[in-house]
């Protein structure tokens, strides 16, 4: 990858950390408090850095597949149809990565890979040998490799993994699923869900959870978006990624893709709708933020700096890492409003950094404070002394009009703030996951049945999102902290419910129940018994859902759902027949 690439990563995970913590010392001091809570439940031989242990790497998976006898995918094409599934050497990180992250471990994305690779001097498509793997892991700082392969015998695709314990260079038992090709992500998901496991034993996400995520998206879809993002030819990357987002329009993987695309094309008004798709970072998921970001920089070269310091400022609030703090106040600045608090906050985050420096001198001398403008720009120097723009703004005299002494002030010909370029992935993410255990570590200091209540709602929120393991972990955290919380076991009731285990959704409904009464449990009864045809208890489970909340637009609806059909001639005799 070249070094100009702007989307590329550093080589060390963990040196990105010093910008992660730094960032909470502007968190109100909450840090300090938090982390001795933390500290108190924490297990004595933990690991205090955060993502410690559960960094993993997910290489891409060999073709084992007898070039004869690859047939149709199933995604498109006839049957009997010779297809090339190379690309699924690319779909399987994609799909554990994401499951990876969503039961909470630091998955390394293929940018991360990719510039690993350019970092030895290997290409883009070089398959590694296990001994390349631990060297690639080790730039990365990752702690687990997953390596695999998979082999296709007519429309049946075999996937295999292995775990490679890269401070033990311990290599795991081989894991395997078979299924159909149209299948893929299922069997992916399962896959993912067996490594978790077998990473971490404790972890309890229901692997019907697993297999349900991203049952929304289609599996041409999906093709479309991997062959996007392995086409070397922009043109053919975009014309796929169109393909993809298309076929399901709110594939954010596709938009944020295509985004980068455009933004790396200069097609900045483009790339700002596209990156908008993408999702809001007061979600807090690093995909959002980051698209969040970009979405701020390609507005910001677009002219629109009002829309650019908004975009900015919906990150920092989730996330004031200091070149996003940096960023919205040069938007500011360029509206014409004071932006010297911001300015402050970005260098007092990361002093290290010399345009941070730079930008307060620059904003200071401009609001009329020559003497500590200079003092910026001195310390400006230190870290860069070949900073010729910094230098020539030190040394120009002033105007006549100044009172200062010639060569010792900015004057009015001062350059414009620097904005910041360049997304620190890497740093987002351990960012993102320090912030997840600083609020962690705020409810673990809260009652049990209050910690559940929060718990509930965040999972709640999550849930709305279909983000399923999320909100499975989220209301599974919720029951250990009170066992009798109503709104959990309704919420994992939900769960099971899109997952398709009826039996499991039904018997959490009703524990919710048994503690007390419940709108949402009561409607997944009702759709449990409407799905199975048993009306009138679907009817009488939707009355109590009304009698609790007459407001609720789901209950209502429900209503003339079943209404319709027990007034429908097929269901008047199973109706009549029931008490």
């Amino acid at each position: 990858m070249p070094a100009s690439h702007p989307f590329r990563f550093p080589s060390r995970i963990h040196r990105n950390l010093r910008t992660a913590l730094l960032l909470f010392v502007a968190l109100c001091g909450l840090i300090s408090i938090l982390t001795a809570s933390a500290q108190s439940s924490a297990s004595s031989d933990s690991d205090a850095t955060p993502g410690s242990g559960r960094i993993l790497l997910v290489l891409p998976f060999d073709n084992l597949t007898d070039p004869a006898t690859q047939l149709n995918s199933a995604t498109n094409g006839p049957a009997n149809e010779q297809v090339n599934l190379d690309w699924l050497r690319e779909a399987a990180p994609e799909i554990l990565n994401s499951r990876f992250g969503s039961a909470g471990f630091l998955p390394l994305t293929r940018e991360d890979r990719l510039y690993a690779l350019d970092h030895l001097g290997l290409p883009e498509t070089f398959q590694p040998s296990r001994a390349t793997a631990l060297r690639i892991a080790q730039t990365l700082d990752a702690n687990y490799i997953v390596i695999g392969n998979y082999t296709a015998t007519g429309a049946t695709l075999t996937l295999k993994a292995r775990i490679v314990d890269v401070a033990n260079l311990r290599l795991s038992e081989e894991i395997t699923e078979n299924g159909e090709i149209s299948q893929l992500i299922p069997l992916l998901n399962s896959l993912a869900w067996r490594l978790t496991r077998k990473l971490d034993p404790s972890f309890s996400v229901a692997e019907e959870t697993f297999r349900a995520a991203g049952s929304g998206l289609r599996l041409d879809a999906f093709e479309q978006y991997i062959r996007g993002i392995t086409e070397h030819d922009t043109d053919e990357r975009l014309r796929h990624l169109k393909k993809a987002t298309d076929i399901s329009p709110d594939f954010t993987a596709a938009w944020l893709a295509t985004a980068k695309l455009q933004f790396a094309s200069q097609q900045f008004e483009l790339a700002a709708v596209s990156f908008s798709k993408v999702g809001k970072p007061a979600t807090g998921d690093p995909e959002d933020l980051e698209a969040g970001f970009y979405r701020g920089l390609s507005l910001m070269f677009s002219g629109n700096y009002a829309r650019a310091e908004d975009a900015f400022a919906a990150v920092a609030r989730v996330l004031p890492l200091p070149e996003v703090v940096n960023n919205e106040a040069v938007a500011g600045s360029r509206r014409g409003h004071d932006a010297i608090a911001l300015f402050r906050q970005a260098s007092a985050a990361d002093p290290t950094d010399e345009d941070y420096h730079f930008n307060l001198a620059v904003s200071l001398h401009r609001h009329g404070d020559n003497a500590e403008a200079l003092t910026e720009l001195a310390q400006a120097l230190k870290l860069r002394p070949s900073d010729s723009e910094a230098k020539a703004a030190q040394n120009k005299p002033q105007p006549a009009t100044a009172s200062a002494e010639p060569g010792n002030s900015l004057n009015s010909t001062d350059p414009i703030e620097r904005i910041k370029r360049t997304y620190n992935g890497a740093a987002f993410r351990q960012a993102a996951l320090m912030l997840s255990q600083v609020e962690s570590a705020r409810l673990a200091a809260l009652p049990g049945s209050e910690r559940a209540a929060r718990l509930s709602k965040s999972a709640h929120e999550k849930l709305d999102r279909g983000l399923l393991l999320e909100a499975e972990s989220g209301y599974q955290a919720a029951l250990a902290a009170d066992a009798h919380s109503a709104e959990a076991h309704a919420g994992l009731a939900q769960v099971r419910e899109r997952a398709g285990d009826n039996d499991a959704a039904r018997k959490e409904a009703q524990a919710a129940l048994e503690r007390q009464p419940n709108l949402d449990a009561y409607l997944v009864l009702a759709r449990l018994d409407l799905a199975a045809n048993h009306l009138p208890q679907a009817r009488e489970d939707d009355d109590q859902a009304i009698k609790l909340d007459p407001t609720s637009r789901t209950a209502k609806d429900l209503r003339k759902t079943i209404d319709s059909r027990m007034e429908s001639p097929a269901a008047k005799p199973e109706s009549a027949s029931k008490p």
